[in-house]
């Protein structure tokens, strides 16, 4: 009698068999939040710093003095932005910093869920796995700014633009309102869809709503202050267009300092020719972004379907916010991740451009901004060479992706899909609505794992 010999699996089916399973990816992305949230409590250069000290310190004036900001005063952040600043207070001003970062993780698994499907099935789980992958690459400051709340409502936001555009445009006015960000995705909508006088009339009722709101509780002009707020400062040392002064100062040319502005509790650059630069990059940016935009009003004339041009047109409009914008914060990079995971999942349901250039690119751009900031900040702002040369590396890098989506811009405009009728623009995203029934099957991985 011969010996059963045991059926031997290739690892590579293996592997695609566990990582394709939903419950190691919520395990992995469990971890991960538990690794960034120790590191933001515990790891050095102060990671939750803006959150322990200055957002606390903006609700402790409201609960405790009555002073709020963004109504008594101009504040740096759109209205909302209070709402979860406030939130983190639920379980006392103790506990104030875990609280943000289990709010956080709150609306990432929310995010997530519509992402994966709800366990419907295992359509995006790649996807989700690149969105872990790339919390983790870009470190402590992915849960530790009030970024960190826009980014998984934005993607809540995107991966309903399809099938509900209203609900998609509600759930990023909100967003806009915590940060402002988020206006790059609905002009993108606006541009590209059909419905867009529904959107456009929708974003506005809630913005007005918004701003009565504010207005009632006596904030008068201030509810526009965070525009003000902005155009004022000067460049901030991470800014792209901050690497001139920042060399500079490296060389010792004269009157060239990085230092620390006390209003805006930021460190910025000083030289000559900073003022002017910081004068023309609002307009710089506004130009760029008007550019982009003709460029995809051209390709919709050529005939480019909504799903080979609304993912790109995303990623383009929000990299210019980053790429010509003289604060250039770390917190900046979580944006980019909305944009491709829109791209992704358009691409995985079978539509749209291929998305992995830009996605490997900006998972490169996470592990740079890691890399200086927030452990080895101080070697930056002390001007080490190595530091520089990461900085220089990771800006010139966001220049490339901006360089990635425009020729996608073009070549949309000039290879229409065939798969879609350009008259139909509610199929090429899977519903993410959590009481839809239909599912999105993935026929591969389906295979794979019926072979194992």
């Amino acid at each position: 009698m011969s010996a059963t010999v045991p059926r031997r699996v290739s690892w590579p089916t293996s592997a695609r068999a566990i990582v394709g399973n939903p419950i190691v990816l919520w395990g992995a992305f469990i971890l991960a939040h538990f690794w960034l949230g120790m590191l933001n409590l515990y790891a050095p250069g102060y990671p939750l710093g803006d959150v322990s000290f200055v957002y606390k310190f903006w609700t402790d004036q409201a609960i405790v003095a009555h002073f709020w900001v963004g109504i008594d005063s101009s504040w740096v952040y759109p209205i909302v932005a209070l709402v979860p600043m406030l939130m983190a207070r639920v379980f006392g001003p103790e506990l104030y910093s875990s609280t943000w970062l289990s709010l956080v993780m709150l609306l990432d698994a929310v995010a997530l869920a519509f992402l994966t499907g709800w366990g419907r099935g295992r359509q995006n789980i790649a996807v989700g796995w690149w969105w872990v992958g790339f919390l983790v690459l870009l470190g402590p400051i992915s849960l530790g700014r009030i970024d960190s709340i826009t980014v998984p409502i934005a993607i809540v936001g995107v991966l309903l633009i399809a099938s509900r555009p209203r609900a998609a445009t509600v759930i990023l006015t909100v967003a806009t309102w915590i940060k402002v960000w988020p206006a790059a995705i609905i002009v993108a909508m606006v541009i590209t869809l059909r419905d867009r006088g529904r959107i456009i009339l929708t974003g506005l009722i809630f913005s007005l709503a918004i701003i009565a709101v504010a207005l009632a509780l006596g904030s008068g002009l201030n509810v526009f202050s965070f525009v003000t707020e902005q155009t004022g400062r000067g460049l901030q040392a991470e800014a792209p267009i901050s690497n001139i002064w920042l060399w500079q100062a490296f060389a010792k040319v004269p009157n060239t300092v990085v230092y620390y502005d006390r209003a805006l509790l930021t460190w910025q650059v000083r030289g000559v020719g900073v003022e002017s630069a910081s004068n023309l990059m609002t307009p710089l940016m506004l130009l760029v972004s008007l550019a982009i935009a003709v460029f995809a009003v051209l390709a919709m004339r050529n005939g480019a379907t909504v799903a080979n041009l609304l993912p790109s047109l995303s990623l383009a409009f929000v990299t210019a916010f980053i790429a010509f914008n003289k604060v250039g914060s770390p917190q900046y990079m979580t944006w980019l991740a909305v944009p491709v995971i829109l791209g992704l999942v358009a691409n995985v349901a079978g539509h749209g451009r291929p998305f992995r250039t830009p996605a490997i690119i900006v998972l490169v751009l996470a592990g740079l901004t890691q890399a200086f900031y927030p452990y080895l900040y101080g070697y930056l702002l002390g001007l080490n060479v190595v530091m520089l040369t990461v900085l220089s590396a990771r800006n010139l890098l966001l220049f490339v992706l901006l360089g990635w989506t425009i020729f996608s811009l073009w070549q949309a405009g000039r290879e229409r899909a065939e798969n879609i009728p350009l008259a139909d623009e509610s199929t090429w995203l899977p519903a993410a609505w959590p009481f839809t029934t239909a599912t999105t099957p993935d026929p591969e991985l389906d295979s794979d794992l019926a072979k194992n």
